[in-house]
């Protein structure tokens, strides 16, 4: 057989191979995984859902198996317009295309805007999935570091100057992988940068809903109007099984192209599972649901926290995550986090390296460690074993 693989799909895959090995790690019953980005089943509606497929096949059963139209179901759009409006935000219906997860809605981004060669805008670290999906289609990728606060405007003005990237790819509340949010005035200034640039802006915000201290701040989407295009989903805070997310965007031949690409690539996302979950979210209150999940996972992140604080040594340090799942450790000087995560996965302990949440650095010391997936008893017993790991190569 004459069989050719596309030089697209025949590029190196770094961070695909480190996706594989956390799904993987996740899937294990052997392994505490503090490596992927699972939201925890307990949290999931099950009878609730149960309910709801009930109601959608007696009353709506045949619509509900037919094909529909590739912008989404009306009543699923209407409930997300009238979700950002009660956040400031002005997306119409019209403005949104529901998608199989804000995954897929990276894919339309990357193959509407990107042709070879071209520049793109991420922070850095960026989302590795992100980064994944943009690779396939050959641009340059640029690089804005993220400061304690957000991103770097300084260097978000000298990037956007020397490269002019097509578009900006942003998480600025609870970022994957730092956990870090940026302030109202990075927001605010950055936002001024990108405005006076013209740079469109890709706002994914998979985690926003999940802020269990503090307060938020102003979404790109509302201070860039049309020039940002806003990305959310369904899977942090319902149920990630459903693969429903969304992008929202009301600049008009973006919209259309994007809406373009979608029909070609699978032509709608599963109408069945949008009819259901639109029907759960009308039968039940999805911001009592949200707040069950928020009590849930500040109580991980500070038990993990705690452990940390008593099992790591004090030359490691960590962020302290006022919402979302993750927490962002960086290891003493001269520690890798690969050997760290090598040798800890040796002890039946999954943690996920800094590397393939950059463009280029490589042998980095920072380590993503994921709480909301994971019991007490597993935080407890992983974070002592990741502590010992971690001093046992410091005293060698």
């Amino acid at each position: 057989m004459k069989l050719r693989i596309s030089e697209r799909m025949s590029k190196p895959d770094f961070q695909g191979e480190f996706t594989a090995a956390i799904l993987k790690a996740a899937a294990s019953p052997d392994v505490i995984s503090f490596a992927g980005g699972l939201p925890n089943p307990d949290s999931f509606p099950v009878k609730e859902m149960e309910a709801a497929v009930t109601k959608v096949l007696e009353r709506d059963g045949v619509r509900a198996l037919q094909y529909s139209n590739t912008e989404g179901y009306l009543p699923l759009r209407k409930f997300i317009s009238d979700r950002y409006k009660k956040q400031g935000i002005d997306f119409a219906p019209e403005n949104i295309i529901i998608t199989n997860g804000s995954q897929q809605a990276l894919d339309m981004v990357a193959a509407t805007l990107i042709d070879p060669g071209d520049p793109i805008a991420v922070e850095k670290p960026s989302y590795l999935a992100a980064l994944q999906t943009f690779h396939l289609y050959g641009p340059k990728v640029c690089s804005v570091s993220l400061n304690e606060d957000g991103i770097d405007c300084d260097e978000l003005e000298k990037v956007l100057k020397e490269n002019d990237p097509k578009f900006i790819y942003v998480i600025p509340n609870f970022q994957n992988p730092t956990g870090l949010t940026y302030t109202q005035a990075v927001r605010e200034r950055a936002a001024a940068i990108l405005k006076a640039a013209g740079t469109p802006v890709i706002e994914d915000n998979p985690y926003g809903e999940l802020r269990f201290h503090g307060e938020g701040g102003s979404s790109f989407a509302e201070l860039l109007g049309e020039q940002c295009a806003a990305m959310g989903t369904f899977s942090k805070i319902v149920a990630p099984g459903m693969r429903i997310g969304w992008i929202a965007c009301k600049q008009p031949e973006l919209y259309a192209k994007l809406l373009a690409f979608k029909s070609t690539m699978d032509l709608h996302t599963n109408i069945f599972g949008q009819m259901v979950l639109a029907e759960y979210l009308l039968d039940n209150d999805l911001d009592e649901q949200i707040e069950k999940i928020k009590v849930m996972y500040r109580e991980k992140a500070e038990k993990m926290m705690d452990c940390m604080a008593k099992d790591f040594p004090e030359s490691v340090s960590y962020t302290k995550p006022e919402g979302g799942m993750f927490i962002w450790a960086t290891m003493p000087e001269g520690l890798k986090a690969v050997d760290v995560m090598q040798a800890a996965a040796a002890k039946g302990v999954a943690v996920c390296p800094g590397d393939p949440f950059y463009e280029e650095e490589r042998g980095v010391r920072t380590m993503r460690i994921n709480y909301s997936n994971s019991s007490d008893e597993a935080i407890e017993k992983g974070i002592k074993i990741l502590g010992d790991t971690i001093k046992e190569m410091l005293a060698k």
